[in-house]
């Protein structure tokens, strides 16, 4: 098999698994969760096999139509692109272990919508990371906006219904209203909307011209969660835990922050952005959503909710990134977007094991729980120290490339902002793991122990990768470095 009939098949293998599951599904629980598995090592084993290419230099790509003259469906794939689709892959693996313990245990109904749903959701995923143009990134990214309705609005009561409308209705109104419009500016002029090294738009915008459109790019692509357009991804934590954890701290944001930082390196190009004074705006943006987000996450009461607006300030640290315009901190973006994944995951499996032993949904329940469920909140006290950014943890990593970054560019904004962030996210979470392990339980809690085998299994193994990302990143330094070779 070619690398260029690999990518179709990546981006097919899951429409299949959908099917698969879907016809398992009528048959046993048993099947149908078989055919998720066997489908999701399929797509890791078809992902990462097109990681030696790229080690190599090989940037498989191919055409799939031609829409019309100059407007095609294309995927090509490159090291950011790979990055993130086997990042989404890996994980959709041990989601769909977690999965079989969160949906039994805790009884959820329309199980097999839910994992046929979340097939597809993958296979949008995949061409998102490998769209070869802004054209074909669109087609993707709104797929995967719909392939994830039906998730959000799993419960199916009014409550939950009412918050996946604004989920629907922000990311949709976003990329119709701006991000569309954005891309149609680009193809006309830039004659191409193809992702470029060096970027395709040098010379082609006046000064203020480049600012705008950047402006248009980076609210039109609501995912990011830059705010204002962030309201989307506090309304979707009414989601089962799978989907909070797998599509809303992986696939779903992560698409969002992934497809700023191609557009930034592949559209505009890094130099061109960093000659361009209009573009300054967004590195200030995005660190006023990184202190904003974490100071509202203080105040939450809810354990979920608290996640998701760490999920907010923590996406920003990407565009941040990006935004800072230097090759270190641009490896610290597509660092991070691992780093988090790692740590954002585990927290949100950790929440959702707590809820399905206990019933437990704030902060001022978790008392003393650390004693009934030590391998959980062991898991979530790595998660937490991993959003806090401390040794010997992912977060460690990718913070340490993006200071760096904001160093080199000598940017104090960027500085301080990594600084005050990372004292605020202690601010959240270490009373939160004092809670856990130090206080005492109340009296009348009720009996418990840890959640399902399975869903623990899942929460454990996010977090030996939290750990295990700080001494064992090098594939990651050397894709992400790919991505930034020749920039300055």
């Amino acid at each position: 098999m070619t690398p260029e009939t690999t990518i179709l098949v990546a981006i097919g293998l899951p429409i299949v698994g959908a099917l698969a599951i879907s016809l398992a599904g009528r048959i046993g629980p048993n099947i149908r969760e078989a055919a998720t598995a066997i489908t999701s090592v399929s797509l890791i084993w078809v992902v990462w096999g097109l990681i030696p290419t790229l080690m190599e230099g090989g940037r498989p790509s191919i055409e799939v139509s031609e829409v019309m003259p100059g407007l095609s469906i294309a995927f090509t794939v490159e090291p950011l692109g790979m990055l993130f689709a086997a990042l989404a892959s890996g994980l959709w693996l041990i989601n769909s272990i977690y999965s079989v313990g969160y949906m039994r245990g805790n009884k959820e109904k329309n199980q097999t919508r839910f994992y046929v749903c979340f097939a597809l959701a993958l296979s949008a995923t995949v061409g998102v990371a490998f769209a070869g143009n802004l054209f074909t990134l669109f087609l993707c990214y709104e797929l995967l906006t719909l392939s994830t309705y039906p998730l959000v609005t799993h419960k199916g009561d009014a409550a939950t219904i009412r918050s996946a409308r604004i989920y629907l209705g922000v990311l949709l109104s976003t990329s119709i209203g701006l991000f569309l419009p954005a891309i149609i500016w680009t193809y006309t002029v830039a004659g191409t909307g193809d992702f470029t090294t060096g970027g395709i738009l040098a010379g082609k915008l006046n000064d203020p011209e480049i600012g705008l459109l950047l402006a248009l790019f980076v609210f039109g692509i609501g995912k990011a969660a830059v705010m204002p357009m962030h309201k989307w991804l506090p309304a979707a934590m009414v989601a089962p835990t799978p989907v909070s954890a797998l599509l809303h701290a992986v696939a779903v944001v992560k698409a969002g922050v992934f497809a700023i930082t191609k557009i930034i390196i592949y559209i505009f190009g890094i130099e061109y952005l960093f000659e361009s004074p209009s573009s300054g705006w967004l590195l200030y943006v995005a660190a006023f959503t990184i202190i904003v987000a974490s100071l509202v996450a203080m105040r939450q009461t809810n354990i979920k909710r608290l996640l998701a607006y760490s999920t907010i300030a923590q996406l920003s640290y990407v565009v941040m990134a990006s935004a800072i315009l230097k090759p270190l901190a641009e490896v610290g973006a597509a660092l991070h977007m691992v780093a988090h994944a790692f740590g954002k995951i585990t927290l949100f499996f950790a929440a959702g094991a707590i809820y399905v032993a206990s019933k437990k949904a704030e902060i001022h329940q978790l008392r003393g729980i650390g004693r009934r469920m030590p391998w959980t909140m062991a898991a979530f006290t790595i998660g937490a120290l991993s959003m806090i950014g401390v040794p010997p943890t992912a977060g460690f990593v990718s913070k340490w490339y993006i200071l760096a970054g904001a160093f080199e560019a000598n940017n104090l904004v960027a500085v301080f902002t990594i600084i005050a962030s990372t004292v605020l996210n202690a601010a959240y979470f270490l009373p939160i793991l004092y809670l856990v392990w130090f206080e005492h339980e109340k009296e009348g809690d009720k009996e418990h122990g840890e959640a399902p085998f399975l869903a623990v299994l899942a929460l454990t193994l996010t977090a030996i990768l939290t750990l295990a990302f700080f001494l064992f990143n090098g594939p990651v330094i050397e894709l992400a470095s790919q991505v930034v070779k020749g920039l300055s």
